[in-house]
């Protein structure tokens, strides 16, 4: 008799590995992203210098994520990889380019140049991969009893572009509250500047998205538009995050911008979220269809609940040893 619903925990334990990713590498790749726009040099160093002793330990959430859906649902590894291998590549090779950028680039004298283009780049092509993927999960996948039957570019549509461009513009916004958070004088001076035009830009590609999801996934229509719910509470929380990033950049705060971007990255996430609940293969698997055996997922959720809240220890002291501000000259190297 199966006394837990397995399923269910994993969905939880996953996303929560998911939304702890975004929230925790999307900062570090967005300070990437926006790398090549600081004001000197030496801003990069410190700009770099503020994600350097958190963002290899930022990644364990990917690893738990990847790990969590190949053991808990099977069925999701052989429907997604064939369907987006190319992305994956992407988005693994950007992240392999980033990381060895972090270590080359403070020994390099005349090559430096060139590892400051390799880590904004793995950055950016990192993170349009990832909001390409979140784009080809809502589209759904073309299945044949459990097989992915599509094409190896199916998942690049201009739907897929467009959510893309939604994440490099979403994890610019989480860096420059980072560096607000961060770092002083100047550089922070240039990171409020840029950071409510990179707020109205995530606003309206986001609202763009949303009118446009109704119209390619029909589930999202008949659960947003159907009849009116409590999950409409999502959007108008959004909102109010936004007004909050608003409100906090005009007043000079220093934490409260970074704190209200998360929680619009949090709200949108819930938001997609229930939009496709409990499909985990969209249109047509769930949760359950797409899960390993009872015993498998009983044997490493044992494991998984013994090491993840190492993980969230561990994380949270790296945190707190690194906590105030960066200046100029001191850092991680």
């Amino acid at each position: 008799m199966e006394l837990f619903d397995l399923p269910l925990i994993w969905a939880f334990i996953i996303g929560f590995g998911i939304i702890m990713y975004v929230l925790m590498d999307g900062f570090d790749l967005g300070v990437g992203i926006l790398f090549p726009f600081a004001p000197s040099e030496g801003d990069r160093d410190t700009m770099m210098n503020s994600v350097a002793p958190v963002w290899d330990g930022n990644e364990t959430w990917l690893v738990l994520g990847g790990a969590g859906l190949l053991a808990a649902f099977p069925m999701v590894y052989t429907i997604f990889l064939p369907a987006l291998y190319i992305g994956v590549f992407l988005l693994l090779a950007g992240l392999i380019f980033r990381g060895v950028a972090f270590e080359f680039r403070f020994k390099a004298r005349t090559s430096r140049y060139l590892w400051n283009w390799a880590f904004a780049g793995g950055s950016t092509v990192a993170s349009f991969a990832q909001g390409a993927v979140v784009g080809a999960y809502i589209q759904g996948f073309n299945t044949v009893d459990g097989v992915y039957v599509g094409g190896a570019l199916d998942w690049l549509t201009p739907f897929t572009v467009l959510t893309g461009l939604g994440m490099l513009a979403g994890y610019s916004l989480l860096g420059s509250t980072w560096l607000i958070m961060k770092t002083e004088g100047r550089l922070q001076e240039w990171a409020y500047k840029i950071t409510l035009p990179l707020l109205t830009t995530v606003l309206i590609i986001f609202g763009i998205i949303s009118v446009w999801t109704p119209f390619v996934d029909d589930l999202v229509r008949d659960r947003w538009f159907s009849n009116l719910t409590v999950i409409w509470i999502l959007p108008v929380l959004t909102l109010l995050c936004a007004f909050q990033i608003f409100r906090s950049v005009r007043n000079r705060f220093e934490g409260m911008p970074f704190v209200a971007t998360m929680g619009l990255f949090i709200t949108t996430y819930l938001g997609l979220v229930v939009s496709r609940w409990p499909y985990v293969v969209p249109p047509d698997y769930t949760l359950w269809d797409a899960a390993s055996a009872y015993g498998s997922q009983m044997f490493l959720l044992l494991g998984t609940l013994l090491v993840v809240p190492i993980v969230i220890t561990y994380t949270a002291w790296t945190y707190w040893v690194f906590r105030g501000k960066v200046r100029a000259g001191e850092g991680y190297h």
